[in-house]
This record gives structure tokens, C-alpha cells and sequence, in this order.
């Protein structure tokens, strides 16, 4: 598998942020999409499925949005700035609003909390590329 900084190493364009600061994005990105899909599949299976499913909804959401800004800020060269910076606010969103359904159950399912857990990380990358961006 390849390591993300050294993929962005290699790239001939020049990046509008530093590499360690976009392989760091992507790597939480990536991290967080696989923890959400993993939480909705998880929920699904639970005994009170019906009742997750808002919970399973906003993962849903979270895990497509999270994935087209992971794909944007792969490509790592020439962003449209405003339309990146709207991406990366619509995956802060859809983070929070998944944190903050699946933090609600993360006492009860180990998958909620990771996701929880990973929700979190993802909004505060988002947070710091959007402030990267603005600099």
C-alpha cells in the first residue's frame, strides 16, 4: 500500500498545501471513511436497528461526502479554492452531525465509538486545511 506523503512526494505539480499537511488530511479522511461505513454497517446488524436508523442515515452521508473530499484533496495540485473550501465545510458538517448521533450510542457499540472517535478527528482536519486555506 502506498504511504500518502511519499505518493504527494512524488508529484511534479506543486500543492497548494504543504504535503505533510495534505497526507495528513487524506489519511484522516481515509480513516474516517472506512470507521463510518464500518458504524452504519455495525448498526444495521444491531437488535435496535430501527432505532439507529437516523444514526445510520447521517453515517451515510458522512461516509459520501467524506470520500468526494477525500478524492478532491487527493489530487493535490490547482483547486478551485472556493469550491474546495465549500467541500471541506460540508464534510465538517456532515462529520459533526454524524459524531454527534453515533456519540449518543458510543457507550453501547464499540463501532459507534470508534466512529465517534473518528468523526472528531476528521472535523478537526477539515478545520485545519479550511484555516490552511485561508492563510
Amino acid at each position: 500500500m502506498l504511504q500518502t506523503r511519499e505518493l504527494f512526494d512524488t508529484m511534479t505539480a506543486k500543492p497548494w498545501l504543504s504535503n505533510e499537511v495534505l497526507a495528513e488530511a487524506v489519511d484522516a479522511l481515509q480513516d474516517c471513511e472506512e470507521a463510518v461505513a464500518a458504524c452504519a454497517m455495525g448498526m444495521i446488524a444491531e437488535e435496535d436497528a430501527r432505532q439507529l436508523a437516523p444514526a445510520v442515515s447521517r453515517d451515510m452521508d458522512c461516509v459520501d461526502i467524506v470520500e468526494a473530499t477525500r478524492r478532491v484533496l487527493t489530487r493535490g495540485s490547482g483547486p478551485d479554492a472556493g469550491l474546495l473550501t465549500v467541500q471541506l465545510e460540508a464534510c465538517l458538517l456532515a462529520c459533526e452531525r454524524s459524531n454527534e448521533l453515533c456519540g449518543q450510542y458510543a457507550a453501547h457499540h464499540a463501532h459507534c465509538r470508534m466512529c465517534s472517535e473518528a468523526t472528531a478527528r476528521c472535523a478537526a482536519t477539515c478545520r485545519q486545511v479550511l484555516g490552511a486555506l485561508r492563510t
